[in-house]
């Protein structure tokens, strides 16, 4: 359906709209060099709402980056593992779907806003793909740019800010634990809550762990208010084997979960982080694994754990 130049997409009064995730997401290759997958996969969950996932032929972080479409604006939610245009070509492949939506939404000064679930590596590297884009705004990963930004002043972390795209109106949630410039989007249109590397399927990195148990709490309590249909991270890593997860680097994951989670997964995520205090460990439950205050000496069995997972593997074939 084509709107006239003038005429203002209704996210409010229908919200929130019924979208798909019946999508067979890419899940990697035995061998990069047989790989058929596309550098990026593209799902429409619906037609102002776009999910990419980068292939794990580039990397094997495979992050899932959101496009939302608004009426003066999309917002670009992380920009991937990869930096070089030629390996991930993040930038060509968003102004392609701008482009579409566009055609059948023709407006003028059409903006585009990148911003980030928070600021690691394997979500801001392709972030230079857009530093000469026309009417872009590239909103830096530092703490405090992400605060000035979307105005929290005094609000950050405490309290929900709104972000508007004309019409489609987003909560932003300060939520650090895992990293200090962590947010979470609320979304109404959709009713999906996107949380980045704070809450998903697969291990959950805790640094700070007090803030992450604030942050737990405050995402319950946003939620009882809400209609949220989806809470979806940026990363799957378990297997669908409760308590199992691909081990770090896994460029395979043939049996992986499904990357949404829902709101009773949410509560148990902030209930066994509760469980935990101030303790440092690994804690496996069904759906996640919490690392509490991730230390070198965790990190180095992880990565051991990746080699040698990847070295069985090329013996095998």
């Amino acid at each position: 359906m084509t709107t006239r130049p003038d005429e203002l997409i209704d996210f409010s009064s229908s919200a929130p709209t019924t979208g798909s995730l019946d999508v067979a997401w890419n899940h990697g290759a035995r061998s990069k060099r047989r790989s058929t997958e596309p550098r990026i996969q593209i799902h429409r969950y619906d037609e102002h709402t776009v999910i990419l996932r980068q292939s794990k032929s580039v990397s094997f972080e495979a992050p899932f980056i959101f496009l939302l479409f608004g009426n003066e604006r999309a917002l670009l939610l992380d920009t991937g593992a990869t930096a070089d245009p030629q390996r991930f070509p993040l930038r060509e492949t968003v102004d392609g779907l701008i482009d579409e939506w566009l055609e059948k939404h023709p407006r003028e000064g059409y903006q585009l806003v990148v911003a980030h679930t928070h600021g690691h590596n394997d979500h801001v590297a392709a972030d230079k793909q857009f530093a000469d884009r026309p009417a872009t705004t590239v909103v830096a990963r530092e703490v405090e740019v992400v605060q000035q930004f979307f105005g929290f002043g005094d609000a950050w972390p405490t309290e929900a800010v709104r972000f508007d795209l004309g019409g489609r109106i987003l909560d932003v949630l300060g939520t650090p634990g895992h990293h200090k410039a962590s947010i979470t989007v609320y979304d109404a249109w959709t009713g999906i809550l996107f949380t980045g590397d704070t809450v998903l399927p697969g291990r959950l990195y805790v640094f700070d762990v007090a803030a992450f148990r604030e942050t737990l709490d405050r995402l319950v309590a946003f939620v009882e208010t809400r209609t949220v249909t989806h809470v979806f991270g940026c990363h799957v890593e378990m297997t669908n084997r409760p308590g199992r997860d691909y081990p770090l680097g896994s460029t395979y994951q043939p049996d992986e979960r499904v990357p949404q989670m829902t709101v009773a997964q949410l509560i148990a995520v902030r209930d066994a982080a509760a469980s935990l205090g101030d303790q440092r460990g690994t804690y496996r439950f069904d759906d996640f694994i919490i690392y509490s205050k991730l230390n070198i000496g965790v990190q180095l069995k992880l990565i051991a754990r990746g080699l040698t997972h990847k070295l069985w593997g090329m013996a095998a074939r």
